[in-house]
């Protein structure tokens, strides 16, 4: 029962959080219409669509990690019970945060709105600010000593090559 709750909380918070960052806000501001390619380059629009991609895949492999392994969901108010540090976890410690981002420099590219780049640079800088003075912070409380290993060795923003196996 505990699996079934912690996937709906997480899909509902999939759809409000993500939803609105990486759906809503470029659309706001870009209306998704397609402009030009930047500087002529239409190869800029595949590579939008490959960040986008890139961005879309660790955001749902990581709020189902978090229901199936976690037993929680990435909401502040419904958090895992157990530290999540498989998958993409493995590699980066905000793949979440990662793929929001990677998502909306693809629409970026895709829609050539050189504003969608500006508001990708303000996501990743407000995600930044709240993952070192909240996150982090509460992680150490809530699973001290297995957090600062997992913290020590697997990267903030730029994945590992190689996985990091607990």
């Amino acid at each position: 029962m505990r699996k079934i709750l912690a996937l709906a909380g997480s899909l509902l918070f999939l759809l409000i959080a993500p939803g609105t960052v990486a759906g809503y806000g470029p659309w706001a501001i870009s209306h998704w219409q397609v402009q030009p390619a930047f500087l002529g380059f239409e190869a800029t629009r595949g590579l939008g669509v490959v960040l986008i991609v890139f961005g879309i895949i660790p955001i749902v492999e990581s709020f189902a990690r978090f229901a199936l392994k976690g037993l929680g969901t990435p909401a502040p108010v419904l958090p895992t019970r157990h530290l999540v540090v498989s998958g993409f976890y493995s590699r980066v410690r905000n793949p979440m945060y990662v793929g929001v981002v990677s998502a909306i420099a693809g629409q970026a590219l895709w829609f050539a709105d050189g504003r969608l780049f500006a508001y990708a640079a303000a996501v990743w800088l407000f995600m930044h600010l709240f993952v070192v003075a909240y996150e982090e912070p509460r992680l150490h409380v809530a699973f001290g000593a297995e957090y600062d290993a997992f913290r020590a060795r697997v990267p903030r923003w730029l994945p590992r090559v190689r996985p990091w196996a607990a």
